[in-house]
Protein backbone atom coordinates (compact mmCIF):
# COMPACT_ATOMS: atom_id res chain seq x y z
CA UNK A 1 0.00 0.00 0.00
CA UNK A 2 1.10 3.52 -0.74
CA UNK A 3 0.61 6.03 2.07
CA UNK A 4 0.59 9.69 1.03
CA UNK A 5 -0.12 12.96 2.80
CA UNK A 6 -2.81 15.48 1.85
CA UNK A 7 -0.46 17.53 -0.34
CA UNK A 8 0.56 14.52 -2.40
CA UNK A 9 -3.08 13.43 -2.73
CA UNK A 10 -4.06 16.95 -3.78
CA UNK A 11 -1.45 16.98 -6.53
CA UNK A 12 -2.51 13.55 -7.81
CA UNK A 13 -6.20 14.52 -7.89
CA UNK A 14 -5.70 18.18 -8.88
CA UNK A 15 -7.66 19.40 -5.86
CA UNK A 16 -6.83 21.93 -3.19
CA UNK A 17 -5.58 20.26 0.04
CA UNK A 18 -8.15 22.23 2.06
CA UNK A 19 -10.97 20.83 -0.09
CA UNK A 20 -9.77 17.29 0.59
CA UNK A 21 -9.54 17.94 4.34
CA UNK A 22 -12.79 19.85 4.74
CA UNK A 23 -15.12 18.24 2.20
CA UNK A 24 -13.81 15.04 0.68
CA UNK A 25 -12.56 13.32 3.84
CA UNK A 26 -15.70 13.85 5.96
CA UNK A 27 -18.17 13.09 3.15
CA UNK A 28 -16.56 10.44 0.93
CA UNK A 29 -13.54 8.87 2.61
CA UNK A 30 -13.67 6.27 5.36
CA UNK A 31 -11.08 5.97 8.10
CA UNK A 32 -9.42 2.57 7.94
CA UNK A 33 -10.16 2.10 4.24
CA UNK A 34 -9.12 5.40 2.62
CA UNK A 35 -6.97 6.95 5.34
CA UNK A 36 -5.30 6.18 8.66
CA UNK A 37 -4.02 8.17 11.60
CA UNK A 38 -0.67 6.59 12.46
CA UNK A 39 -0.06 6.05 16.16
CA UNK A 40 -3.39 7.71 17.01
CA UNK A 41 -2.06 11.17 16.21
CA UNK A 42 -3.43 14.11 14.27
CA UNK A 43 -1.44 13.36 11.11
CA UNK A 44 -3.55 11.72 8.38
CA UNK A 45 -2.07 9.44 5.73
CA UNK A 46 -4.18 8.48 2.73
CA UNK A 47 -4.11 5.03 1.11
CA UNK A 48 -3.72 5.76 -2.59
CA UNK A 49 -4.78 2.33 -3.93
CA UNK A 50 -8.11 2.37 -2.06
CA UNK A 51 -8.92 5.90 -3.22
CA UNK A 52 -7.98 5.11 -6.82
CA UNK A 53 -10.03 1.89 -6.78
CA UNK A 54 -13.15 3.70 -5.53
CA UNK A 55 -12.70 6.53 -8.04
CA UNK A 56 -12.54 4.12 -10.96
CA UNK A 57 -15.48 2.07 -9.64
CA UNK A 58 -17.69 5.15 -9.26
CA UNK A 59 -16.71 6.58 -12.63
CA UNK A 60 -18.01 3.57 -14.55
CA UNK A 61 -21.14 2.69 -12.60
CA UNK A 62 -22.67 6.05 -11.76
CA UNK A 63 -25.04 8.24 -13.74
CA UNK A 64 -24.58 11.95 -12.91
CA UNK A 65 -27.70 13.83 -11.81
CA UNK A 66 -28.51 17.53 -12.31
CA UNK A 67 -28.31 18.30 -8.57
CA UNK A 68 -24.72 17.02 -8.36
CA UNK A 69 -25.60 13.56 -7.01
CA UNK A 70 -25.24 10.21 -8.73
CA UNK A 71 -27.63 7.43 -9.66
CA UNK A 72 -26.39 3.85 -9.39
CA UNK A 73 -29.03 2.34 -11.60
Amino acid sequence: MTYIDVNELASRLSYNPRYITNRLRPERLTEGRHFVRPFGGRKVLYIWEAIEEDMLEEAGAAIPMANGGICNG
